[in-house]
């Protein structure tokens, strides 16, 4: 039997849309400490046991409540140029900051246990940073970035920004940080004397 492959019956897309929906609605409201399966559950109508049957733990439901969130919200523009598809791209990241408490949630989650890290980084994190490579490398190809710039580097500034502003909320993550932030890669890749 694959990974895929469940005993039982078969999922059912309703029923996982109603649970996943839930999970948001309940970060929203309780926060990620107060969240609880049975609390998802019943929001959404379901049984406890078929949502742990579909996920292991609240963070793996999260989780993929988020990645459908993402998904819708935030897309990989082509806008024609490096500057456009930054502001774009990051102002869509940045406008999501009501997910603050579930971010915050899932990283707290990661440090405590080992197996969900591996999954929030390959599924989550390394899809973000897919995402902006993808725009730094359509860039690079039009010749906006010098070849000298590392690319992993300005993906480590961009994100680091944005996790370090969630963590320790000290100063805005909004349309206008995007902004700075891109000016900043910008500059820093600059093909320019």
């Amino acid at each position: 039997m694959t990974g895929d492959q469940r005993l039982g019956r078969p999922r059912s897309e309703t029923v996982r849309q109603a649970i996943l929906a839930a999970a948001i609605d309940e970060l929203e409201e309780n926060g990620y400490a107060r969240l609880t399966v049975d609390a998802i559950a019943a929001r959404a109508g379901a049984g406890k046991q078929t949502v742990y049957r579909w996920w292991p733990s609240k963070a793996d439901v999260v989780l993929d409540a988020l990645l459908e969130k993402v998904a819708v919200t935030i897309t990989v523009p082509d806008e024609g140029s490096l500057e456009a598809d930054l502001l774009a791209f990051l102002g869509a990241t940045f406008r999501q900051r009501g997910q603050r408490p579930i971010l915050i949630g899932l990283m707290a989650q990661a440090l405590l246990d080992p197996v969900f890290a591996t999954a929030f980084r390959d599924r989550f994190l390394f899809s973000r940073r897919a995402a902006l490579r993808g725009i730094l490398e359509r860039a690079a190809a039009r010749g906006e970035i010098n070849q000298e710039v590392d690319p992993e580097l300005l993906i480590d500034v961009v994100y680091g920004v944005l996790w370090y502003r969630l963590m320790l909320d000290h100063a805005p993550l909004n349309e206008a940080a995007g902004r700075e932030l891109t000016s900043l890669v910008l500059r820093a890749s600059s093909v320019g004397p």
